[in-house]
């Protein structure tokens, strides 16, 4: 990290301070990201800065350094939450006041709203006429990668239609919940409500569906397993009925 800000302020009056403040603090110690990465030395440093009740500029610094190396919106609220407990309630204060303005514009812009920490992603328009709603996908491996992932975000009442995952061997799918409330059927099943954390295995050529819930935004993330002979069958939607009877 190239860092000026102890030569500008103490360069002439503590230069030997300005040299570890900016050469070896931000030159040295931040660019060791083999050993740590840039995102975790923010949180680590937030944190430490609000234990010591410092919520100076420094801290505002530090949240914008810390939105740079991928802190997000909802894991920074969670973040000083959780360190209220700990580093004291008006401590926390002063830094959520200090985060909204950091990410102010994270706040007005309703794509940052909505995916979770991996992102709302694209208009799932490729695959719209197999759902029922508005659903967006942000790929998440490489081309060429041996496990396909992807961030599926479903507006509320957004749903698959029934589908399976056919396989002559290994093959189906995985999906581990990351943001809002969602729902998972298979056929002849009742259906298994959804929350961040949860992780659905889904063997292939097991007919189901996932979605949203009626009054909430959803995602998860859905590993396709490899296996022999893979394809998957679209089928027909889920009925309107069957879904308004879900709570």
């Amino acid at each position: 990290m190239k860092q000026t800000a102890g030569h500008d302020a103490l360069g002439e009056f503590a230069p030997e301070f300005a040299h570890l403040n900016d050469d070896v603090l931000f030159g040295e110690v931040w660019s060791r990201e083999d050993k740590l990465s840039l995102k975790l030395r923010s949180i680590a440093t937030i944190s430490a800065l609000i234990g010591k009740g410092i919520t100076d500029n420094s801290l505002h610094y530090h949240l914008a350094t810390a939105r740079k190396n991928g802190v997000t919106k909802q894991e920074m609220a969670e973040l000083l939450t959780h360190l209220a407990f700990y580093a004291g309630w008006p401590n926390a204060w002063a830094a959520f006041n200090q985060a909204k303005e950091v990410y102010a514009e994270d706040l007005k812009d309703p794509a940052n709203a909505h995916g979770g920490m991996f992102g709302l992603g694209q208009p799932n328009d490729a695959y719209a006429q197999y759902f029922i709603g508005q659903s967006y996908l942000n790929v998440l491996s490489k081309p060429g990668d041996p496990l396909a992932i992807s961030n599926v975000t479903f507006e509320p009442g957004c749903r698959n239609n029934w589908h399976i995952h056919h396989a002559a061997s290994g093959g189906g799918q995985v999906l581990i919940c990351v943001d809002g409330e969602g729902w998972y059927q298979e056929e002849g099943k009742p259906a298994q409500s959804l929350k961040p954390g949860d992780v659905v295995e889904i063997p292939a050529n097991v007919k189901h569906w996932h979605g949203a819930k009626q009054n909430s935004w959803f995602s998860h993330l859905a590993f396709g397993i490899p296996g022999t002979e893979t394809s998957n069958e679209w089928l027909e939607p889920v009925d309107d009925e069957a879904y308004g009877k879900l709570d």
